[in-house]
């Protein structure tokens, strides 16, 4: 749900699916995450469900939250960061997954931390199931909790934490990422460290 919001187009992905488009200070967004299932260029990402699989994965793949496809709308799917950093683009032509730097930028325009929690989550507890009073996806990301995967290949947090990674990595194991949380009585909307192993979401933002 957004709140007077209005969105600035379209795009399409490789595998046909559409996402609305938003424009958020000098950026544009995909306000859905992704679901591809193909890097743009047609090659197909492996889909792994088996948990030692996943864990010791050293290639691009995704999966469903819990294997099961009826998550894919709305949360989208999950990919571990292999996928991101995969030369033959996770995004659809034209469109990039956001650096720390971009992720930062939206953060800041939107006021820091605590006011862009508030300004990307939607709205209501249709799919956020913790305290949402001050949710008012003001900026039409409509961020959900589509949860994540843990490296050792288990699941986590669905419908009370969203992650999306960002392309900017620290070093071979660990990348950034961007998280709406709750850890101190108010939602927060910053960037943090996890494995390059972990499933995120990923939200698509086109190029300059």
């Amino acid at each position: 749900m957004t709140t007077g919001v209005a969105f600035e187009g379209e795009v399409e992905d490789f595998d046909g699916n559409i996402y609305r488009t938003v424009k958020i200070g000098g950026q544009i967004w995909m306000a859905e995450n992704l679901r591809t299932e193909h890097f743009s260029e047609s090659t197909p990402i492996p889909e792994v469900n088996n948990n030692s699989t996943w864990q010791s994965a050293n290639f691009g793949a995704w999966c469903y939250y819990d294997t099961l496809e009826s998550y894919n709308q709305p949360y989208g799917k999950l990919y571990n960061w292999f996928a991101v950093n995969d030369v033959r683009g996770l995004c659809p032509v034209g469109w990039h997954v956001p650096t720390a730097t971009d992720w930062s930028s939206l953060t800041s325009f939107l006021g820091g931390a605590v006011n862009a929690g508030k300004k990307t989550k939607e709205v209501g507890n249709a799919h956020w199931l913790f305290e949402n009073t001050d949710a008012t996806n003001e900026s039409g990301f409509t961020a959900l909790p589509g949860g994540y995967r843990q490296s050792a290949g288990t699941f986590a947090e669905l419908g009370y934490i969203g992650n999306w990674w960002s392309s900017t990595s620290t070093d071979m194991t660990n990348a950034s990422y961007q998280v709406l949380w709750y850890p101190i009585g108010t939602w927060l909307f910053e960037s943090l460290m996890q494995n390059n192993s972990i499933g995120n979401s990923v939200r698509c933002l086109k190029n300059p």
